[in-house]
Protein backbone atom coordinates (compact mmCIF):
# COMPACT_ATOMS: atom_id res chain seq x y z
CA UNK A 1 0.00 0.00 0.00
CA UNK A 2 1.24 3.52 -0.80
CA UNK A 3 0.37 6.92 0.83
CA UNK A 4 -2.91 8.24 -0.92
CA UNK A 5 -1.34 11.61 -0.25
CA UNK A 6 2.21 11.29 -1.08
CA UNK A 7 3.86 11.92 2.24
CA UNK A 8 7.25 10.88 2.84
CA UNK A 9 6.74 8.32 5.83
CA UNK A 10 8.74 7.09 8.45
CA UNK A 11 8.28 4.03 11.09
CA UNK A 12 10.44 4.37 14.17
CA UNK A 13 10.43 1.75 16.91
CA UNK A 14 12.34 2.45 19.85
CA UNK A 15 13.96 -0.33 21.98
CA UNK A 16 15.52 0.97 24.98
CA UNK A 17 18.35 -1.53 26.09
CA UNK A 18 18.18 -1.11 29.94
CA UNK A 19 14.61 -2.78 30.86
CA UNK A 20 14.40 -3.56 34.21
CA UNK A 21 11.20 -5.94 34.44
CA UNK A 22 12.06 -8.30 31.80
CA UNK A 23 15.85 -7.84 31.21
CA UNK A 24 16.44 -7.38 27.72
CA UNK A 25 12.49 -7.60 27.26
CA UNK A 26 12.12 -5.97 23.64
CA UNK A 27 14.56 -8.92 21.93
CA UNK A 28 13.44 -11.92 24.28
CA UNK A 29 11.98 -15.03 22.40
CA UNK A 30 7.87 -13.97 21.67
CA UNK A 31 6.55 -17.31 19.81
CA UNK A 32 9.22 -17.91 18.15
CA UNK A 33 10.83 -14.37 17.26
CA UNK A 34 12.83 -11.71 19.02
CA UNK A 35 10.47 -9.34 20.31
CA UNK A 36 11.16 -6.53 18.37
CA UNK A 37 10.70 -8.57 15.06
CA UNK A 38 7.43 -8.75 15.37
CA UNK A 39 6.52 -5.02 15.02
CA UNK A 40 9.58 -4.69 12.25
CA UNK A 41 7.49 -7.31 10.09
CA UNK A 42 3.86 -5.53 10.48
CA UNK A 43 5.52 -2.44 9.44
CA UNK A 44 6.99 -3.96 6.76
CA UNK A 45 3.67 -5.45 5.65
CA UNK A 46 1.91 -2.07 5.91
CA UNK A 47 3.78 -1.32 2.60
CA UNK A 48 3.36 2.81 4.10
CA UNK A 49 7.05 3.27 5.08
CA UNK A 50 10.32 4.36 2.85
CA UNK A 51 12.08 3.28 5.94
CA UNK A 52 11.62 1.36 8.79
CA UNK A 53 14.00 2.55 11.77
CA UNK A 54 15.11 1.44 15.05
CA UNK A 55 16.10 3.75 17.77
CA UNK A 56 18.16 2.22 20.39
CA UNK A 57 20.55 2.88 23.23
CA UNK A 58 21.80 -0.69 22.58
CA UNK A 59 23.91 -2.47 20.11
CA UNK A 60 22.60 -5.86 21.05
CA UNK A 61 19.22 -4.51 19.98
CA UNK A 62 20.26 -2.69 16.70
CA UNK A 63 21.92 -6.51 15.47
CA UNK A 64 18.94 -7.81 16.11
CA UNK A 65 16.86 -5.01 14.58
CA UNK A 66 19.05 -5.04 11.23
CA UNK A 67 19.14 -8.45 11.17
CA UNK A 68 15.23 -8.20 10.49
CA UNK A 69 15.31 -5.57 8.34
CA UNK A 70 15.23 -2.70 10.27
CA UNK A 71 17.56 0.38 9.95
CA UNK A 72 19.48 1.84 13.02
CA UNK A 73 20.96 5.41 11.71
CA UNK A 74 23.34 5.60 15.15
CA UNK A 75 22.50 4.53 18.93
CA UNK A 76 20.63 6.74 20.77
CA UNK A 77 21.90 9.36 23.69
CA UNK A 78 20.78 10.57 26.99
CA UNK A 79 17.35 10.39 25.45
CA UNK A 80 17.18 6.39 25.86
CA UNK A 81 16.41 7.06 29.89
CA UNK A 82 13.87 5.58 32.65
CA UNK A 83 12.50 9.62 32.71
CA UNK A 84 12.69 11.29 29.26
CA UNK A 85 9.42 10.70 27.29
CA UNK A 86 9.41 8.37 24.14
CA UNK A 87 8.70 11.03 21.98
CA UNK A 88 11.96 12.43 22.67
CA UNK A 89 14.07 9.88 21.59
CA UNK A 90 11.60 9.82 18.15
CA UNK A 91 12.65 13.32 17.80
CA UNK A 92 16.02 12.69 18.26
CA UNK A 93 15.75 9.91 15.69
CA UNK A 94 14.32 12.16 13.01
CA UNK A 95 16.90 15.02 13.87
CA UNK A 96 19.58 12.65 13.32
CA UNK A 97 18.43 11.49 9.95
CA UNK A 98 17.99 15.35 8.77
CA UNK A 99 21.71 15.37 9.73
CA UNK A 100 22.00 13.00 6.80
CA UNK A 101 19.83 14.55 4.80
CA UNK A 102 16.91 12.26 5.17
CA UNK A 103 14.19 14.22 5.76
CA UNK A 104 10.33 13.01 6.11
CA UNK A 105 6.82 14.38 6.09
CA UNK A 106 5.42 11.98 9.16
CA UNK A 107 6.52 9.84 11.81
CA UNK A 108 4.26 6.50 12.75
CA UNK A 109 5.79 5.49 16.22
CA UNK A 110 5.56 1.70 17.07
CA UNK A 111 6.48 0.48 20.34
CA UNK A 112 8.25 -2.28 20.30
CA UNK A 113 6.26 -3.88 23.39
CA UNK A 114 2.97 -4.42 21.65
CA UNK A 115 4.13 -7.60 19.20
CA UNK A 116 0.16 -8.24 18.63
CA UNK A 117 -0.43 -5.36 15.98
CA UNK A 118 -0.32 -5.93 12.66
CA UNK A 119 -0.24 -4.32 9.28
CA UNK A 120 -3.85 -3.84 8.87
CA UNK A 121 -4.08 -2.27 12.22
CA UNK A 122 -1.34 0.48 11.41
CA UNK A 123 -2.77 0.85 7.87
CA UNK A 124 -6.75 1.49 9.52
CA UNK A 125 -4.92 3.50 11.82
CA UNK A 126 -3.06 5.63 9.26
CA UNK A 127 -5.94 6.32 7.01
CA UNK A 128 -8.09 7.68 10.25
CA UNK A 129 -5.33 10.17 10.75
CA UNK A 130 -5.74 10.87 7.41
CA UNK A 131 -9.41 11.55 7.54
CA UNK A 132 -9.15 13.35 10.82
CA UNK A 133 -6.58 16.15 9.65
CA UNK A 134 -5.02 16.14 12.89
CA UNK A 135 -1.66 16.45 12.96
CA UNK A 136 -1.02 13.78 15.74
CA UNK A 137 -3.18 10.50 16.54
CA UNK A 138 -2.61 7.79 19.33
CA UNK A 139 -4.08 4.59 19.30
CA UNK A 140 -6.20 2.93 22.28
CA UNK A 141 -8.56 0.52 23.18
CA UNK A 142 -12.15 -0.06 25.11
CA UNK A 143 -11.94 -1.31 28.36
CA UNK A 144 -14.31 -4.92 28.00
CA UNK A 145 -14.06 -6.88 31.16
CA UNK A 146 -11.99 -4.44 33.49
CA UNK A 147 -14.08 -1.62 34.17
CA UNK A 148 -12.33 1.33 35.76
CA UNK A 149 -14.89 3.18 36.88
CA UNK A 150 -15.00 0.45 39.73
CA UNK A 151 -11.19 1.09 41.01
CA UNK A 152 -10.46 1.79 44.06
CA UNK A 153 -8.03 2.16 46.75
CA UNK A 154 -6.91 0.14 49.66
CA UNK A 155 -5.53 0.80 53.07
CA UNK A 156 -3.47 -1.88 55.32
CA UNK A 157 -6.48 -3.66 56.79
CA UNK A 158 -8.45 -4.07 53.18
CA UNK A 159 -10.78 -1.05 53.49
CA UNK A 160 -11.52 0.49 49.97
CA UNK A 161 -11.53 4.07 49.35
CA UNK A 162 -13.62 4.57 46.01
CA UNK A 163 -12.08 6.95 43.23
CA UNK A 164 -14.94 7.76 41.32
CA UNK A 165 -18.68 8.53 42.62
CA UNK A 166 -19.78 6.97 39.36
CA UNK A 167 -19.40 3.73 41.56
CA UNK A 168 -21.84 3.52 42.34
CA UNK A 169 -24.37 3.40 39.42
CA UNK A 170 -24.87 0.28 37.16
CA UNK A 171 -22.88 -1.01 34.57
CA UNK A 172 -24.78 -0.10 31.78
CA UNK A 173 -25.39 3.62 33.09
CA UNK A 174 -21.72 4.52 33.03
CA UNK A 175 -19.84 5.68 29.66
CA UNK A 176 -17.67 4.05 28.20
CA UNK A 177 -13.78 4.29 28.86
CA UNK A 178 -10.66 4.16 26.47
CA UNK A 179 -6.91 3.76 26.96
CA UNK A 180 -4.00 4.92 24.92
CA UNK A 181 -1.81 2.08 23.90
CA UNK A 182 1.31 2.47 22.62
CA UNK A 183 0.66 0.17 19.45
CA UNK A 184 0.36 2.83 16.71
CA UNK A 185 1.31 6.72 16.80
CA UNK A 186 1.05 9.29 14.42
CA UNK A 187 2.24 12.30 13.87
CA UNK A 188 3.02 15.29 11.33
CA UNK A 189 6.72 15.89 11.76
CA UNK A 190 6.60 19.48 11.84
CA UNK A 191 4.09 19.77 14.50
CA UNK A 192 5.84 17.34 16.42
CA UNK A 193 9.16 19.58 16.38
CA UNK A 194 6.57 22.02 17.37
CA UNK A 195 5.04 20.88 20.63
CA UNK A 196 7.38 18.07 21.58
CA UNK A 197 4.63 15.43 21.75
CA UNK A 198 1.78 13.24 20.34
CA UNK A 199 -0.21 15.01 22.45
CA UNK A 200 -0.48 17.91 21.18
CA UNK A 201 -3.01 19.95 20.35
CA UNK A 202 -6.16 18.57 18.24
CA UNK A 203 -4.56 14.96 18.75
CA UNK A 204 -7.30 12.51 18.53
CA UNK A 205 -7.56 8.65 19.42
CA UNK A 206 -7.95 5.82 17.46
CA UNK A 207 -9.90 2.72 18.75
CA UNK A 208 -7.69 -0.77 18.01
CA UNK A 209 -9.20 -4.06 19.12
CA UNK A 210 -7.48 -4.32 22.87
CA UNK A 211 -6.42 -7.73 22.62
CA UNK A 212 -3.47 -6.49 20.02
CA UNK A 213 -3.44 -3.43 21.43
CA UNK A 214 -1.63 -5.07 24.77
CA UNK A 215 1.59 -3.58 25.57
CA UNK A 216 4.30 -5.71 27.20
CA UNK A 217 5.31 -4.11 30.66
CA UNK A 218 5.90 -7.06 33.21
CA UNK A 219 5.89 -10.73 32.99
CA UNK A 220 2.16 -10.98 33.27
CA UNK A 221 1.59 -8.84 30.34
CA UNK A 222 3.89 -11.19 28.52
CA UNK A 223 2.09 -14.50 29.15
CA UNK A 224 -1.21 -12.75 28.62
CA UNK A 225 0.45 -11.56 25.17
CA UNK A 226 1.41 -15.20 24.14
CA UNK A 227 -2.30 -16.39 25.05
CA UNK A 228 -3.62 -13.81 22.82
CA UNK A 229 -1.36 -14.49 19.81
CA UNK A 230 -1.52 -18.30 20.34
CA UNK A 231 -5.13 -18.10 20.27
CA UNK A 232 -5.25 -16.01 16.82
CA UNK A 233 -2.73 -18.55 15.17
CA UNK A 234 -5.09 -20.68 15.81
CA UNK A 235 -8.27 -18.63 14.55
CA UNK A 236 -6.03 -18.25 11.16
CA UNK A 237 -5.35 -21.55 11.18
CA UNK A 238 -1.53 -21.45 11.76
Amino acid sequence: MSSSNHKRIVAIIPARGGSKRIPGKNIIDFMGKPLIAWTIEAARDSGLFEKIVVSTDSEEIATVARQWGAEVPGLRDSKADDYSPVSEATIRTLQLMEEQGIYFDEVIQLFAVCPLRNAQDIINAYQYFVKSKSNFLISCFKYTWMNPWWAVTLDQEGHPSWIFEDAKKRSQDLPELFSPTGAIWVANVEALYNENTFYGNGHVFWEMNWKRAVDIDNYEDLELAKMLGSAEQKDDGI
